[in-house]
């Protein structure tokens, strides 16, 4: 992949930074002037810089590295990982839908099923993956591939990247709300294990319709979230310019959704987002995956579908009654004196 050149807009002290180091070079090679300490001395503030702006991103600014053009995508990352991968098509109901992909590969040897959400890398190709917005006959593939995946043993590793299931007429008349509805059935009972990680934006229905898993990762910068930050912007504040504001409030970041055990694990990335060095950001991925796979791989179907039915129940407890009682004022709680109305 080649080197990123585009910058978001909180990069731009890094950008600036850079641009003068270039035209140091540039004037030290058309001049033949020794600029070396003028040199160096950006070098350093560039890092400097890149410290205190990678250092505190907020959600929002997490939310734009996880929509980064230059991020790698769900393929990259199967190249990268997976070796033998054989892409297979279809749903056998209506057609293929190139947003979600999937199909068996090796994971250091041992057979896999691995499902995805691909996005497009230009106009032409987005096109053709939908901008990764998956329609139902997707998510009736990755239910195609998954029930393969148990009649044959293989465990399922399913990379989420959407926006969101695609909210289109033509959706809607093929009953995407029932296909994604299916996938979260099917999944719960599915007696193999099931390892996902959002590798980079995690919309709603549209990701949980392939991430009902044992183990939930998440790279660093990406997000997970029941509407896009603009979206909750619209509806709360009656304007989209409020998703930073939004995306602060929902805890969407990758920090927050370990903290309330939303997902097991944050998969680090290379400083200043995965687009930076997808090698190691894939490395990272591969030896979380591999590593958790490993620790249910020899768990018994009971077991392992009791354990992924407690994980979600788990979700969405932030406090017991008791606790509640007892913050209660005195006069509140204490019982009512006998023969009260």
């Amino acid at each position: 992949m080649d080197k990123p050149t585009y910058m978001l807009e909180f990069e731009k002290p890094i950008r600036d930074l850079t641009r003068q180091l270039e035209a140091l070079h540039q004037l030290s090679i058309e001049n033949n002037v020794d600029v070396s300490r003028e040199i160096a001395a950006i070098e350093e503030k560039i890092e400097a810089t890149k410290q205190q702006v990678y250092s505190r991103l907020t959600p929002w600014q997490r939310v734009q590295i996880a929509r980064h053009p230059k991020r790698p995508y769900a393929l990259d990352y199967i190249e990268r990982i997976f070796t033998g991968f054989q892409e297979f098509h279809g749903d056998r109901c209506f057609r293929d839908d190139q947003s979600i992909i999937g199909g068996p590969a090796f994971l250091h040897g041992e057979a896999v099923m691995v499902i995805a959400q691909q996005k497009g890398r230009n106009t032409k190709e987005n096109i053709r993956r939908n901008f990764g917005m998956p329609h139902p006959e997707g998510y009736r593939k990755a239910m195609r591939l998954m029930r393969m995946a148990e009649k044959f043993g293989l465990p399922v590793i399913t990379l989420v990247d959407t926006p969101g299931a695609y909210p289109g007429i033509g959706a809607e008349e093929r009953h995407v709300a029932e296909a994604i509805a299916v996938n979260l059935r099917e999944m719960s009972a599915l007696k193999t294990p099931i390892v996902t990680t959002i590798i980079g934006e995690g919309g709603s229905g549209g990701a949980l319709g392939i991430a009902v898993a044992d183990r939930v990762l998440i790279l660093e910068n990406a997000y997970y979230s029941v509407i896009s930050p603009e979206g909750c912007a619209a509806i709360l504040w009656k304007d989209r310019a409020c998703a930073p504001r939004a995306a602060e409030a929902m805890k969407i970041d990758s920090a927050n959704l370990r903290k309330f055990d939303i997902v097991e694990e944050i998969v680090p990335e290379p400083f200043g987002g995965a687009h930076n060095d997808p090698d190691t950001a894939a490395k990272n991925l591969g030896e979380a995956i591999t590593r958790h796979l490993n620790e249910i791989r020899g768990l018994a179907p009971e077991a392992l579908l009791t354990a992924r039915y407690e994980r979600f129940r788990r979700l969405g407890v932030f406090e017991e009654e008791q606790a509640a009682a007892a913050a209660m004022p005195v006069e509140e709680t204490a019982e009512a004196p006998k023969g009260a109305g």
